[in-house]
């Protein structure tokens, strides 16, 4: 029979110790927050919408107004959900990509490399606590820089080319209720879809001490993959690639929606961030931090 000593639980832990208020996620958040390439990231997401709101209205001239040809561009300029949806497809094969890779990437390799991490789980926080911890803040990191890319754009195209519906580029208009409601499906698609790079780019993090490492690593892999899905001999291989889907978004423009693709991606994706983010937990669980 065992005998816990004065100020001991049973389990051999300090009287009072709870492992579940341990680095609890407003903590985790303010500390990433505070950290100057969340404020650089989210710097670029309010200051990118404006850049190309300049560039959109330098390079209207007269020679633009000639063309009758409906694309991408000139659309982009209907509205300010137009340009919404202008600045998301410009920056979802790329600048997204590298944002979640940051994110995710960066939490738990750049504490390894400063020697903060085991002073952290000396608190005591338990291994798998601290890394769901960082896990839930880079997300909630990401969906808002997603966020505030959107809600820029939204209120600075709106000002710059007026609030109205929504064009397709088919030449199909959606009403501004409408309009909001698919951006926010949008939104949510890539928010989903984006988990990939991010929790690949999480499972590197906790296998090297390099935060450039974790997140060059998942960027690169990701644009493998996208140059691979450009080789059409591979065939129907290529669906089951991690980038396949990436702009299944688009499909919310048309009139009716094709969902086939987009639950699709939502279902692959949440498949590989599961494996990735499961691939995260088991090395960090046999990984030595005191070294």
């Amino acid at each position: 029979m065992a005998i816990s000593a004065p100020g001991v639980q049973a389990s051999g832990a300090a009287a009072g110790y709870r492992p579940e208020r341990t680095l609890r996620l407003p903590v985790e958040l303010r500390r990433q927050f505070a950290r100057r390439r969340t404020l650089g990231v989210l710097a670029l997401m309010v200051a990118l919408p404006l850049v190309l709101i300049a560039a959109l209205q330098l390079g209207a001239g007269e020679d633009a107004g000639e063309n009758t040809r409906v694309n991408l561009v000139d659309v982009a300029t209907a509205s300010g959900l137009n340009f919404t949806l202008f600045v998301l497809f410009a920056t979802t094969g790329f600048f997204l990509v590298v944002v979640y890779a940051l994110f995710f990437g960066d939490t738990v390799a750049s504490e390894a490399q400063w020697g903060a991490l085991r002073y952290t789980l000396a608190t005591p926080v338990p291994r798998a606590r601290l890394l769901r911890q960082k896990w839930l803040a880079a997300l909630v990191l990401s969906v808002g820089a997603l966020l505030v890319l959107a809600g820029v754009s939204v209120l600075a195209g709106s000002i710059a080319f007026g609030f109205g519906p929504i064009r397709t580029p088919v030449g199909v208009t959606l009403a501004q209720d409408e309009g909001f409601l698919r951006l926010a499906g949008m939104l949510g698609y890539l928010a989903v879809h984006l988990l990939v790079v991010g929790t690949l780019a999480f499972w590197f993090s906790t296998i090297t001490d390099a935060p450039l490492a974790a997140v060059g690593g998942a960027v690169f892999t990701m644009f493998v993959f996208a140059i691979l899905d450009q080789v059409e001999q591979l065939g129907s291989l290529r669906d089951w690639f991690p980038t396949a889907g990436e702009f299944a978004w688009t499909d919310l423009l048309q009139t009716p929606v094709q969902d086939g693709d987009l639950f699709r991606g939502v279902v692959q994706s949440l498949v590989y961030a599961a494996v990735f983010t499961a691939l995260g937990f088991r090395h960090f669980a046999r990984r030595d931090v005191t070294a």
